[in-house]
């Protein structure tokens, strides 16, 4: 694939994007100078094409390129491009011709969630409290995606502050990159706070997407976006240099539109950080390589609980019943379970994060030169500026601004409680069933974007290992008329490799995947 001109306002660093369209082919997803479907192909296939000679960096970057420039103007997922992305695959070319390959990652595009900082270009959260501020270092993930060779293609936008600003507030919006759009049905919310990262995958403008996730964040835009997301177990990606909500619970993951693709990224981002104490608790026998451990038969033999959340949504129990269908048909025993102590997690999970957010995103302010110092400066600044909050509120901000500090004896029994109360349910679920792993429906068919009523989330099961901090991993399983819905499964701590092969087994039973075609509004 030969290297292509740019438009001109790609040469510059990390920059807005606002690019002309030019010519792809009509489907939408086979670059007009692409032999190959770039929506279909897996890493693996992309790395054998280019130790063939057949593909080079230079061009698969050039082709994502493209698409975004002619196709994220429907969608607005991409709020930077990166102006060194065709010097960093150019690099990776060299190092191939050289036999100095990094790895499964080398030159291959990657989209930043823009709460993950980059040393010297713009890390927003979505705020434009950060305009003209540069983060001084490359967050830790990212310093491990460059010494694996990806390719940093640009900054994908999300829901601001990762959805953690109002009590009414509408997913995929921000101040920076405005509404990003569900592209299988354009009026429909991509879910968030990872949106933009969702989106971007479905609508193949890059390889892969890096999300982050506190509660929902990566699984709930994987679902509703019809792709894969894995939220790790908590400490198994650092959070160093990414724009945090809370310790406990944040952490950062791969959103692919293939299970290999995301376990390639996630063998690159787990490792220990110095300054990520949760990183420090990985254990020494944990998998390297987990792209290595997916199996075709991997569902043969194991015990598959099933969380239904039945009653609420027709389609999402049509789709359930079908994946319980795929699952018995390759060799899985399903239990059906419900999941004890889910009270105790929603009463407490929120009041706990209001203290955390506050503490954990004045230390983060605290280092980033030029930003405000404190969440208060940021709320006094959203009330001046004419865009902030031109959509919604900031009732959680001022909510988390006087909420009880992280040594109040109220707030440590509710994080107690919240954490104990999501481990035992699923821990519990496990060894009285002696489940290998617990499926769920992830989402219900995506709303209708609406800023007058805000996000009308119907169902989710994202909170039990959100809470407890145990791997997820949501993957498509069906469809509501045009519209994706996946199930996750999810499991014990550090199982992160069991839950993707399961994920994987699952995905190739059952392959529902289908490229989106933009439909403006199903009426």
């Amino acid at each position: 694939m030969p290297r292509t001109r740019l438009p001109a306002v790609l040469l510059a660093t990390f920059v807005l994007v606002l690019l002309p369209v030019v010519a792809v082919a009509d489907d939408g997803r086979t670059d007009s100078r692409a032999s190959f479907d770039l929506g279909a192909a897996t890493i693996p296939d992309l790395q054998r094409r280019m130790d063939r000679g057949q593909l080079t960096s230079v061009g698969l970057t050039s082709a994502y390129l493209r698409r975004i420039a002619a196709i994220d103007g429907k969608i607005h997922s991409v709020i930077a491009v990166n102006g060194r992305a065709l010097a960093e695959a150019s690099a990776s070319d060299v190092r191939r011709r050289d036999g100095r390959t990094r790895g499964p990652l080398d030159g291959i595009p990657v989209l930043l969630k823009d709460n993950i900082d980059t040393r010297g270009e713009p890390t927003t959260a979505g705020s434009r409290v950060f305009d003209g501020t540069r983060p001084a270092a490359d967050a830790h993930l990212v310093a491990r995606l460059h010494r694996a060779g990806a390719v940093i293609l640009g900054k994908a936008n999300l829901s601001e502050w990762a959805n953690f600003r109002s009590t009414h507030s509408t997913s995929g919006w921000s101040g920076v990159g405005g509404q990003t759009n569900n592209p299988y049905v354009l009026d429909r919310n991509p879910c968030g706070s990872s949106s933009g990262s969702g989106a971007a995958i479905a609508a193949a403008l890059a390889q892969v997407t890096i999300g982050t996730e506190t509660d929902g964040s990566i699984v709930c835009p994987a679902g509703a976006n019809g792709i894969v997301g894995h939220k790790p177990t908590l400490g198994l990606v650092s959070r160093t240099g990414v724009v945090p909500i809370s310790a406990e619970q944040d952490t950062a993951g791969p959103m692919a539109r293939h299970v290999v693709d995301a376990a390639i990224t996630l063998s690159v981002l787990q490792g220990r950080d110095a300054a990520d104490a949760a990183t420090h608790a990985i254990p020494t026998g944990q998998p390297r390589d987990y792209a290595a451990l997916l199996r075709p038969n991997a569902l043969r033999g194991t015990r598959i609980g099933v969380w239904r959340l039945s009653g609420v949504d027709a389609d999402v129990d049509r789709v359930v019943n079908e994946s319980v269908a795929v699952l018995r048909s390759r060799g899985a025993t399903v239990i059906d379970v419900e999941l004890p102590y889910q009270d105790l997690v929603n009463e407490n999970e929120f009041p706990a994060l209001l203290t955390e957010f506050r503490r954990d995103l004045n230390a983060y302010l605290g280092a980033r030169p030029g930003a405000p110092d404190t969440l208060a400066e940021v709320i006094a600044f959203n009330r001046t500026d004419p865009v902030e909050l031109s959509k919604f509120g900031q009732e959680l901000f001022e909510q988390a601004e006087v909420a009880p500090p992280p040594t109040d004896p109220t707030y440590l029994n509710r994080r107690r409680t919240a954490t104990d109360a999501a481990r035992r349910s699923i821990d519990e679920t496990m060894d009285r069933f002696d489940l290998d792993a617990i499926m769920a429906p992830t989402n219900s068919p995506a709303w209708r974007t609406d800023y007058t009523a805000g996000d009308a989330f119907v169902l989710g099961s994202s909170g039990p290992a959100a809470v407890a901090g145990y791997p997820n991993v949501s993957v498509p399983a069906g469809f509501a008329g045009p519209l994706p819905v996946g199930v996750s499964f999810f499991a014990e701590r550090w199982s992160d490799a069991k839950v993707l092969a399961l994920a994987a087994a699952f995905e190739r039973a059952n392959p529902t995947y289908r490229p989106p075609e933009f439909i403006p509004t199903t009426g």
